[in-house]
């Protein structure tokens, strides 16, 4: 078998194991909430192994407990709000530990909070997304327009890309290849927004639009974001948990944007 058989061979495995997370956002509910629970435990994992490389001693296990707690109360009558309490205990006890423990220092828990901040709240924009009116249908947006602007971004780079993007970050990723994928993804929403329209609920259809834009750029900065953290530990990916993919912040990293861009568009200027 040759090199390029290998390879396809492994990111068709990998895409077999992603097959069943596609399930998950059909069946909703607590079901996607809870898968996505589980991703962001996976991926707060690689974020501190990562961090590790650099010398940083994350205090994972209360990062861990504070996510199963603020997934558990997600979607639920239990308002949003009353976790910001027991969040800022957790940061107040946090805070104490280096006093109490000098082989940790304030560095190791600022990564425990960014850690904490990056992957379960910002995964957690699907489940909220999810739980709205409509929301069913509606997540759908954070996936089109990621998945869309990764694959426009991809190809139009591969054929049209000349001028390098950010070299220092990410060497292969071109100018054109990044117009592409805004591209891509407002086409991806708008031709979504279109059928939705249609048979599901009525939305003007420039906030489709302006969904697909703002989430194609933002999801490269997730791309780019995800680049930076692996490079600055000089590592290619964050696990090898997915074959041909890397691990879950590899694969979901533009995602974690894109469904932070669709929660506050819905949420806060159309009003869902």
């Amino acid at each position: 078998m040759n090199k390029w058989g290998g390879i396809l061979d492994k990111r068709y495995l990998g895409a077999l194991i992603l097959a069943p997370f596609v399930i998950f956002i059909f069946l909703g509910g607590i079901y996607l909430k809870y898968g996505i629970m589980l991703l962001s435990i996976l991926g707060l994992f690689e974020f501190y192994k990562v961090s590790r490389v650099r010398g940083v001693k994350p205090l994972n296990i209360a990062a861990y407990l504070l996510t199963i707690f603020y997934y558990v109360i997600i979607n639920t009558k239990y308002d949003i709000n009353k976790f910001i309490p027991i969040a800022l205990l957790v940061l107040l006890i946090l805070m104490c530990i280096p006093v109490i423990d000098v082989k940790f220092t304030y560095f190791d828990v600022a990564i425990t909070v960014l850690g904490f901040l990056y992957v379960p709240v910002l995964f957690s924009a699907i489940p909220l997304v999810n739980g709205k009116e409509y929301g069913k249908y509606l997540v759908w947006l954070i996936f089109i327009s990621s998945w869309l602007c990764d694959t426009a971004a991809y190809y139009t780079g591969r054929f049209f890309g000349k001028r390098k993007l950010c070299p220092k970050v990410s060497p292969k990723k071109t100018v054109e290849g990044s117009l592409g994928g805004v591209l891509g993804s407002v086409l991806g929403c708008a031709v979504y927004g279109f059928i939705l329209n249609h048979f599901v609920l009525d939305i003007p259809m420039y906030h489709y639009l302006a969904i697909g834009l703002i989430s194609g750029i933002l999801c490269q900065f997730g791309d780019l974001t995800a680049s930076s953290i692996k490079r600055n530990s000089n590592v290619k990916d964050y696990s090898n948990l997915i074959p041909g993919h890397g691990g879950i912040l590899d694969r979901f990293d533009s995602i974690l944007f894109s469904g932070a861009v669709v929660y506050y568009y819905l949420t806060y200027i159309i009003g869902l």
